[in-house]
């Protein structure tokens, strides 16, 4: 699936339109209107951006998702590992880890997800 590049409030917007699916244009603007000060043409505006990009679809005023909010973090989180770390999660742990330590429940749950991706 090709890359998609998110400023802070279509993020935002989006993290918004998760949380409500589904929910409607309507709705939408209207939130919009109370969190952002959008006018209604704005949120459809950058709803067709959002749509257009592949992360939601506009059904007869019914908004939903094409890519849920766990995928997307993914694809991104794997993104940035690969333009910043040359794909090496280790060397992102590491880096990540530099200055700090992990808790004890941090490095259990760690430990945890490691084992469940080996297991496949």
């Amino acid at each position: 699936m090709a890359e998609i590049q998110l400023g802070v409030i279509e993020a935002r917007f989006a993290d918004m339109i998760w949380e409500q699916e589904p929910v409607t244009s309507s709705e939408l603007v209207k939130l919009a209107a109370e969190v952002f000060t959008w006018k209604r043409t704005t949120t459809h505006t950058v709803l067709k951006r959002l749509c257009d990009k592949g992360l939601f679809e506009n059904n007869n005023g019914t908004v939903t998702s094409l890519i849920s909010r766990p995928q997307f973090y993914s694809m991104q989180s794997r993104q940035f590992v690969k333009d910043t770390f040359d794909g090496s999660l280790p060397a992102f742990i590491a880096a990540f880890t530099k200055n700090s330590s992990l808790t004890p429940e941090e490095a259990a749950e760690i430990r945890k997800i490691i084992d469940r991706a080996e297991e496949g």
